[in-house]
């Protein structure tokens, strides 16, 4: 059955912003997932928080809320404890999560509360018009810094790798194919699932060409998701830009242990976090 997952709302993005192809994704994704029978339209929640990825819950048709800035993984982790049955996505932008809302990110994850974040992530503060997010390169310069940023930027599959995510993806907005399938997999995961989504930003920071000429497929690598090392090692390069899924394991989700109403041994299914930071400094 055909969706009707378009809104009247204007779409008021620049033009050729990519997030365009995070809307276009995440709709194709929600008609399958519903096709395939594992959801229902009814029962799909998406929140955003504050920047320019925020007008993508009035663009589609589904229950949705709007959150404070940085907040988005709270309200949507109290969303699927209050009812297990919803399938939830959070949107969030780099400066949202990475910078305001980073101790709400990390502590999802950690307790593999089972909803999806998918951060627009173009590495800059664009509705603000250009200031350095956490994940802004060295040097990155606008009005705002005519100096450059000085700062060392985060890694975002290192800091979910580390935080317990139970599924570590990345994709890019232009590769609206690739991208709806590692939503369908991030949704259809049981625990945290983390997409952090290469998104060009063409008014402030329009790194089209630059990831276009160095991003690659992981998984037609030969990569071993249930490798944390290889993961981490992945998540390094510089020169080439893998996208794809990075991690991916089953452990006990937050609600599962909630709703039984115990609390099991720590299972030690990741392997010491300070072990292999050491290995790479």
């Amino acid at each position: 059955m055909k969706l009707e997952l378009d809104t009247p709302a204007e779409k008021t993005w620049c033009r050729g912003c990519g997030d365009f192809g995070i809307l276009t994704a995440v709709k194709r994704a929600i008609q399958e997932l519903v096709d395939s029978g594992e959801t229902r339209h009814e029962n799909i929640v998406i929140a955003s928080g504050i920047g320019c990825h925020n007008k993508i819950v009035d663009y589609i048709n589904v229950n949705s809320f709007d959150v404070l800035h940085g907040r988005v993984p709270p309200i949507i982790s109290g969303m699927k404890i209050a009812n297990p049955n919803l399938k939830v996505i959070g949107f969030a932008g780099d400066g949202d999560a990475y910078n305001e809302g980073i101790s709400h990110l990390v502590y999802s994850a950690k307790r593999n509360i089972d909803i999806t974040m998918i951060i627009h992530d173009n590495e800059v503060f664009a509705l603000t018009t250009g200031q350095a997010t956490a994940t802004s390169s060295l040097g990155f310069s606008t009005k705002a810094m005519p100096k450059g940023n000085i700062e060392v930027p985060l890694n975002p599959i290192h800091l979910m790798l580390t935080s317990g995510a139970t599924f570590v993806a990345r994709g890019f907005s232009f590769d609206i194919k690739h991208l709806t399938s590692l939503i369908k997999e991030a949704v259809k995961h049981h625990g945290f699932s983390f997409i952090d989504v290469l998104q060009p930003c063409k008014t402030y920071h329009d790194t089209t060409q630059f990831l276009r000429e160095r991003i690659y497929y992981l998984n037609e690598k030969g990569h071993d998701t249930k490798d944390f090392r290889a993961a981490w090692e992945r998540a390094d390069e510089k020169e080439r830009i893998p996208i794809g899924i990075f991690y991916k394991i089953e452990r006990k989700t937050f609600e599962d242990q909630l709703l039984k109403g115990k609390i099991p041994a720590y299972e030690k299914e990741i392997p010491s976090i300070n072990h292999v930071i050491e290995e790479h400094i």
